[in-house]
């Protein structure tokens, strides 16, 4: 990368932006550096997009090159017009309030999109129109809702804990549900739902995607009891408290772990024995989309490896795009040891997929255990 190290601004400023609920975290609110050259890549050549009309995006804040639409409409001719959504459920209601018109491309994670898609709100991908989707793991494409979504970003959730104070490795969610002595109160799990959840799901051996009764009340009874030794649920600042060492091990999302990594390289981060989820953030197109090739032409724009190396350098994110995770530096693999999780490994882990109805259980669920012991 030929500009600073952006992800140092981040670990400053990520404390300062909300949760997307029930995706990924919200993206952290840093300045963009200008998007580099285009670079040779295996993708077919870029195809010649419609010079004409508007489109309209919404996107989490900083979660693209802040001169992506600039540079995209001086290629191509088409304007753009930029919405912020902070969460996956905000953009969903006005998804389904406006049946899906208003939009052109929405970015969400991915069982969200699932969700939409199921309400018929959603565009089925046409991949034959996405020349640089050449570049992406096959793999990737084979998520049942990906048929309706277009992979941008990809990870899971584990363990992160600081080596240095932690006596031994953390390798299961019971370390964190049912800890050692000596790490009693020094603890902190997410609380957005489907990820307060997936812990007790993967240490019962259960799918993440369960909607069995049954299985949800021995989840939620494991959970109570677990709160007991929580120092706090935290989305936000959890590895700012690992940092401090206030906290010795915490419930993490892989990219947001690397935040504190930036700052204490004794932070590691662990995927559990059990297994873990697979969390992928999407680009979607509504049904309803009156410029659905000028849509296309942004994706693929998105698609292109210097755009996925800016998210990998700069948000830490991983990209499901071989291209690009090839072509990282050996110094950030270093750094930031994550981000060379294999796509065979995460695949391994579940997809997080719509719950239809039993979202109700869970939500449910969520609300008991966090209003426990009050």
């Amino acid at each position: 990368m030929n500009t600073p190290k952006l992800w140092v601004f981040v670990v400053l400023l990520v404390s300062l932006v909300a949760v997307a609920c029930g995706g990924t975290p919200s993206q952290p609110a840093a300045s963009s550096p200008e998007i580099p050259a285009q670079t040779e890549s295996a993708a077919p050549a870029q195809p010649q997009a419609p010079a004409r009309g508007k489109i309209v995006i919404s996107n989490w804040d900083a979660y693209m090159p802040s001169d992506l639409l600039e540079k995209f409409t001086a290629e191509t001719g088409i304007q753009v017009e930029l919405a912020l959504h902070a969460t996956n459920e905000e953009i969903v209601g006005k998804l389904v309030a406006s049946k899906g018109k208003g939009f052109d491309v929405v970015f969400m994670t991915g069982q969200f999109a699932d969700a939409v898609a199921k309400m018929g709100l959603l565009s089925e991908i046409d991949y034959a129109k996405l020349p640089g989707s050449a570049n992406l793991f096959e793999e990737v494409k084979r998520i049942p809702f990906t048929k309706y979504a277009v992979p941008y970003t990809w990870g899971t959730t584990g363990l992160c804990y600081r080596s240095d104070l932690v006596n031994y490795e953390p390798d299961s969610w019971y370390d964190l549900l049912k800890p050692k002595p000596e790490l009693a109160g020094k603890i902190t799990m997410l609380s957005t739902d489907r990820w307060l959840l997936l812990p007790a799901q993967k240490a019962l051996g259960f799918s993440a995607n369960t909607t069995d009764a049954g299985e949800m009340q021995q989840v939620k009874d494991l959970l109570i009891e677990a709160k007991k030794t929580l120092l706090a649920y935290d989305d936000t600042t959890f590895y700012s408290k690992l940092v401090s060492g206030e906290a010795l091990l915490v419930e993490a999302w892989d990219g947001w772990c690397n935040y504190g990594i930036a700052e204490n390289a004794d932070i590691r981060f662990v995927i559990p024995k059990e297994g873990s989820d697979l969390w992928v953030d999407t680009m979607v197109i509504p049904a309803p989309s009156e410029n659905k090739e000028a849509a296309y032409a942004f994706i693929d724009y998105v698609l292109r490896p210097e755009i996925g190396a800016w998210v990998a350098e700069n948000i830490l994110y991983k990209v499901p795009n071989r291209m690009v995770m090839g072509s990282l530096s050996t110094d950030l693999l270093t750094t930031f040891p994550n981000l060379s999780i294999p796509p065979q490994e995460l695949l391994k882990q579940e997809a997080l997929q719509d719950v239809g109805e039993a979202q109700s259980l869970y939500s449910e669920i969520v609300a008991e255990v966090l209003a426990s012991g009050q």
